[in-house]
């Protein structure tokens, strides 16, 4: 089996938009939550969303190619550059080698929502023109990738729910591992306009701490009265070692570990505590590795009742009395969706190289489920050399990534 490494990553996020000031956001804590008033007037019970920038994308890529990407689109291309950059990856080496591209993704609302007023005011599928097309499919982030930068290797999207952007990662992590791909650019992208969250928030599954949008994602505390949505996206490139150190690429961290499973609950948007051990156990097995050898758990707790408690009771059956810290980076960024698996990856990079874990913040009083955990309330300063990040979604999907410090 190849060894996996991290040789690039990016991130386009409402802590930040390069990996610098999400750096600086997660040390001090800070949310990225603000209000919409656009949802309020659209029907929404909840204006809190994540505050995502918009790219400027004007003499970065070609106008004919802009036409094409979705919003999510959008921010995947962003995140990807800088991956591209930080790996040392050119054009001339994108054109001389065979790069995959797997990215995780579940909606594009967007422009379909925009087409199908078009068509309906109009009744013309002419005036549709060719974009809306390229925008509205889920593999909208994948094609266009590969055809920004022309990539010659495995190109799929990853459909599954809020787990998408960790299987992205896994599934690359794999194909490497087997020796059937030398690089692979990977991630998760969320679009984060009003039309993509409707549903969610006819479920009344959002905060509706309006008056403190900082402190209405709240993971694990009895007081939350819901998650946040939020979106963007993050890349990551992952690289056989053997072909990373003959180019003379810096290794950022090793994946060592891809756990993986499905609930079978009757129920579709039913969690489980069982499910949940399964695909840590799993991506554990894999890495060689027992829950004393975790530092740190990035948990996907994303501050509702029903999913934070199934994911402390897993916890605490697999790490109880363990020293592993736990933090949900969800408090700070609300819950990213498709992308959260490959951002929490990220986020969970930048506390291993920077030596420090990121808090759990709004975490005021735990609940029952949560209170026997080792949560980071504050940022703790420390060694982090081993990590397990946990995504989990609707229709039972369940994903756990390891990863730790590179060492020859």
């Amino acid at each position: 089996m190849k060894r996996v490494v991290i040789t690039g990553m990016g991130i386009w996020s409402c802590i930040g938009t390069d990996i610098d000031e999400v750096r600086e956001s997660l040390l001090e804590g800070k949310s990225g939550i603000g209000i919409e008033e656009e949802r309020l007037g659209y029907g929404y019970q909840s204006a809190l969303t994540g505050i995502v920038r918009k790219p400027v994308l004007k003499g970065l890529i070609d106008r004919h190619l802009r036409r094409g990407l979705s919003e999510e689109a959008e921010y995947a291309f962003m995140a990807s550059a800088q991956a591209f950059k930080m790996a040392d990856i050119d054009e001339k080496y994108l054109e001389d080698h065979e790069v995959g591209c797997i990215f995780g993704n579940d909606s594009s609302a967007k422009p379909v929502i925009e087409a199908a007023r078009i068509m309906d005011e109009k009744h013309d599928t002419e005036l549709l023109g060719q974009s809306f097309i390229f925008q509205a499919m889920n593999s909208t982030v994948t094609m266009n990738l590969s055809t920004i930068y022309r990539l010659k290797g495995v190109n799929f999207t990853v459909s599954a729910a809020c787990a998408s952007g960790s299987h992205s990662i896994g599934l690359a992590y794999m194909l490497i591992r087997n020796g059937l791909q030398d690089v692979v650019l990977c991630g998760g992208a969320q679009e984060t306009n009003f039309y993509s969250m409707a549903s969610f928030d006819a479920l009344g599954a959002f905060s509706k701490n309006m008056q403190e949008p900082a402190k209405a994602s709240r993971p694990f505390d009895r007081n939350r009265d819901g998650l946040v949505p939020s979106g963007g996206a993050a890349a990551l490139i992952l690289e056989d070692y053997d072909h990373a150190v003959a180019r003379g690429a810096n290794v950022i961290a090793e994946v060592t570990g891809y756990g993986f499973s499905s609930n079978g609950t009757p129920v579709i948007s039913q969690p489980s505590d069982e499910g949940c051990v399964r695909a840590m156990a799993r991506a554990m097995k894999d890495a060689g590795m027992t829950p004393d050898d975790i530092d740190y758990i990035n948990a996907h707790a994303t501050s509702t009742r029903q999913g934070d408690m199934f994911e402390a009771m897993a916890i605490d059956k697999l790490f109880h009395g363990k020293h592993a810290l736990i933090s949900s980076t969800k408090s700070m960024t609300g819950h990213e969706c498709w992308m959260a698996g490959a951002s929490e990856l990220v986020y969970s990079l930048i506390m291993m190289q920077n030596d420090f874990v990121a808090p759990n913040i709004n975490l005021d009083e735990p609940d029952e489920y949560s209170a026997c955990l080792n949560i980071a309330r504050q940022t703790v300063h420390t060694e982090v050399n081993a990590v397990l990040s946990n995504s989990f979604g609707f229709g039972g999907t369940n994903s756990a990534l390891i990863i730790k410090k590179f060492r020859q």
